[in-house]
């Protein structure tokens, strides 16, 4: 869109032109959305897409005037239905906002009121701008929630906030944010911090809504797969300037701007090995100290000295194309063509699996009492008649499980959120009690170690977490946060701690000067690279990384891949490997569990579990990985329901609740166990379906299979 979009005179519903927001800080003035315009029309879905610091947010809640001191909307225009809502008040404003122009943000549990029902706050919003009755508000509260798919809505109603799963907290946003009928919906990173299959669900959801509604919704996000499945046309920010904008398959056919093309190329295809994943080096620049030239030039292969001393260049349409972008050389581009993976191909590591396991885990159970019972974790059970017995109620996070990891090898956990994953880890490496089963290191039981030998091990066994934020201490430095792991277990003190933590700092990719850094003062990126310096500091054999990546950039989950593979084949190390993204951990992993309400449901190589047969859980997760191709379109299996409560597992498969190729009552009654399908390949389902019928033919499947041929 160029900002002044008429189609035959036709205005469009929003027009941004030249917004710019700042923000006042300590070290000078930031230009957080700089001179920033678009427009939109009723019915199109438009993406703001860029790495995180682009702009995006800012932008979209600039819109709403919702920017906090020391923030200011400096100049510019947001005229939506013929209005420019920065001429607005505040009081006229709040009859916009959640009315005519709905706001979906990332996070719903931070979002939501944890004292109110679900119910109760759709309810307050259609009140608020309707001025409705009690009465009549709840049943258009309960239709809502019908539209957006909430099983059982009018019973679930009155339920709060922490009682639904993160998908359907998403949904009761969604609920709130179309329970007034907007004209626009803003979905601000909706699906960031969701499985795929829950990432699906929602994308489908919103784009049949739009198709229903007729509504314009505003997508922001950092993932173009997300893009690529949603939009029509799409902004790309970069430092707080847009700098390419175009219609969806133009972007991705013929993109103008170097930047555009790296984020296409940073995406991995699900179905394809790559030895190194494409990346974008670097980072965004900080935006109180922006480069002389263009702010993208010094991450650019095709940057010139024009480019690093003429100033940022604006955004100017492209010769022979519809497209503008932000690049002095566009017109004598070809950036049609980016990274093919072909040329990078991944050949599985040859790891020896002849000896005993460097690590391995046997029937392993974890169950969690559930105390919220009259009779806390008792509860009253009478079977065929009999009389009533009192028996245990248990949360099955972990329910059995069987795996081992040799040395070099990294084993992927994958599966949704809830499925025990995190508990495997944090249960097999002892930081919690396990109910049963066993766990081995080099051979030692650690099952039946004490606390104390437990914590001798530590050295040997380390764990990246997923939010670098969060396990960093903020109070120390980076130096006294790896150098503190050095002195506990006695690896180097003094001088020599100080020039290995400056090592391992340049090893993961970070200036030893960071040594005297905060950990507020590192992007997330940049964080969680501390995370991994301080999980070597110790030089352990073995490290689990539970989620390291799943909120990171797309160009910053590649490096962070890319460095956890380079430093394995330095250093030798095994890694279990955590994540819901079953297409992030084909990229790093030798062979994949995928685990399902706290059993493994399949279990072979990357080459095994990314080709037929497949569990018809595996199936579904494959089938829900987004592709950064517009033109592509493969059926996405969407499972019904959610997983169910641990507490109270079905009986049979586990999965049959849920199962597109249940086999009626077999199913519910008969648990299958994990056993190898085709003999002699070690690829293990756990599965009542025969190979034959495992294998039959699905659109997911012949769309692999086209695209592999081609």
């Amino acid at each position: 869109m160029n900002g002044n979009n008429t189609d035959g005179g036709r205005q469009s519903l929003l027009e941004v032109r030249n917004l710019t927001t700042e923000f006042r800080t300590e070290d000078g003035t930031v230009v957080a959305a700089n001179d920033v315009s678009f427009a939109l029309d009723s019915g199109e879905t438009m993406g703001l897409v860029g790495e995180s610091g682009a702009g995006k947010s800012v932008t979209a809640r600039s819109l709403l005037q919702l920017i906090d001191s020391p923030g200011e909307i400096t100049s510019g225009e947001v005229v939506f239905d013929n209005e420019d809502l920065l001429e607005l008040s505040e009081k006229e404003m709040r009859l916009v906002r959640g009315n005519k122009i709905a706001l979906i943000p990332q996070d719903p549990m931070s979002s939501l009121n944890p004292v109110l029902t679900v119910g109760e706050q759709i309810v307050e919003t259609i009140v608020h701008h309707q001025d409705g009755d009690q009465s009549t508000a709840r049943e258009q509260a309960i239709e809502v929630m019908r539209d957006v798919e909430i099983p059982d809505a009018a019973e679930r109603f009155d339920d709060y906030p922490h009682e639904f799963s993160g998908g359907m907290r998403q949904r009761v946003l969604i609920a709130i944010g179309l329970s007034c009928k907007p004209d626009l919906i803003i979905a601000d990173e909706p699906t960031t911090a969701l499985d795929v299959t829950t990432q699906a669900k929602i994308l489908d959801l919103l784009n049949d809504l739009q198709e229903e509604k007729g509504m314009a919704i505003l997508m922001i996000t950092h993932n173009l797969g997300v893009v690529a499945q949603t939009c029509d046309h799409v902004g790309v920010m970069y430092a707080g300037n847009l700098v390419e904008t175009a219609a969806l398959d133009e972007l991705f056919r013929n993109p103008q701007h170097p930047y555009t093309r790296g984020l296409i190329d940073s995406i991995p295809q699900a179905d394809v090995q790559y030895d190194d994943l494409p990346t974008l080096d670097g980072s965004m620049p900080d935006l109180t100290d922006l480069p002389q030239g263009c702010n993208f030039a010094p991450r650019c292969a095709y940057a010139t000295e024009a480019c690093r001393t003429g100033g940022d260049p604006k955004l100017t349409s492209v010769s022979e194309t519809t497209s503008r972008a932000a690049c002095i050389h566009a017109d004598a581009l070809d950036l049609s063509h980016g990274y093919n993976p072909t040329d990078s191909v991944h050949e599985s590591t040859q790891i020896d699996r002849s000896g005993e396991p460097l690590f391995a885990v046997k029937n392993l159970r974890k169950h969690f009492p559930a105390g919220d019972g009259l009779l806390g974790d008792l509860t009253l059970t009478r079977s065929d008649g009999g009389l009533p017995t009192l028996e245990r109620r248990a949360v099955k996070a972990v329910d059995g499980i069987d795996f081992n990891i040799y040395e070099g090898e990294t084993v992927g956990l994958v599966g949704e959120s809830g499925c025990g994953k995190s508990t495997v880890a944090r249960t097999a490496l002892n930081l919690l009690d396990p109910t049963d089963g066993e766990v081995y290191f080099e051979g030692e039981p650690i099952h039946e170690m004490s606390s104390t030998e437990v914590r001798s091990l530590r050295r040997e066994m380390q764990i990246i977490f997923q939010d670098p934020q969060s396990s960093l201490n903020p109070r120390k430095t980076v130096g006294q946060i790896i150098g503190r792991a050095m002195e506990k277990h006695n690896i180097a003190t003094g001088k020599a701690k100080q020039e290995r933590t400056r090592e391992l700092l340049t090893r993961v990719g970070l200036s030893p000067e960071a040594i005297h850094k905060y950990p507020h003062q590192f992007s997330g990126g940049q964080q969680q690279r501390i995370a991994i310096a301080h999980a070597l500091a110790v030089e352990p054999k073995f490290i689990v990384c539970d989620e390291p990546v799943s909120a990171l950039d797309v160009s910053v989950q590649a490096q962070i891949l890319n460095l956890l593979n380079e430093i394995q084949a330095e250093y030798g190390l095994s890694y279990l490997f955590i994540s819901h993204n079953i297409g992030v951990v084909q990229h790093i992993c030798d062979r994949i569990a995928v685990m399902y309400l706290g059993k493994i449901a399949e279990f072979g190589t990357v080459e095994q579990i990314f080709s037929p047969p497949f569990h018809p859980y595996t199936e579904s997760l494959l089938s829900a990985v987004p592709h950064a191709n517009p033109t592509r379109k493969s059926d996405r299996i969407l499972l019904d329901g959610n997983v169910p409560s641990p507490l109270n597992p079905p009986s049979g498969c586990p999965f049959q609740t849920r199962c597109p190729k249940k086999i009626g009552d077999v199913c519910e009654e008969t648990e299958p166990e994990l056993e190898e399908k085709v003999s002699g390949t070690d690829h293990h389902i756990s599965c009542l379906l025969s190979v034959e019928e495992m294998t039959e033919r699905s659109s997911f499947v012949e769309s692999v299979e086209s695209k592999s041929s081609n």
